[in-house]
């Protein structure tokens, strides 16, 4: 299944970025405990494995990164 939209940002609480997967109405969010400096690319990969972990396959172009 494919995701409609993916954003990920910096959760100060919880010190991880969150990852919020939505599919129609339906939002899953999930923690990826990686560094608030990590480069891009490593950020996406996480993001990625992140999402096919909960089943949905990722347009590159549906992933809002706000740093």
């Amino acid at each position: 299944m494919r995701a409609d939209r993916v954003e990920v940002s910096w959760d100060q609480g919880k010190a991880s970025w969150l990852v919020r997967i939505a599919n129609g109405e339906e939002v899953i969010r999930r923690y990826c405990k990686i560094s608030k400096g990590s480069d891009e690319q490593t950020l996406r990969s996480a993001v990625l494995e992140t999402v096919r972990d909960e089943g949905y396959d990722l347009d590159p172009s549906t992933l809002s990164i706000q740093r």
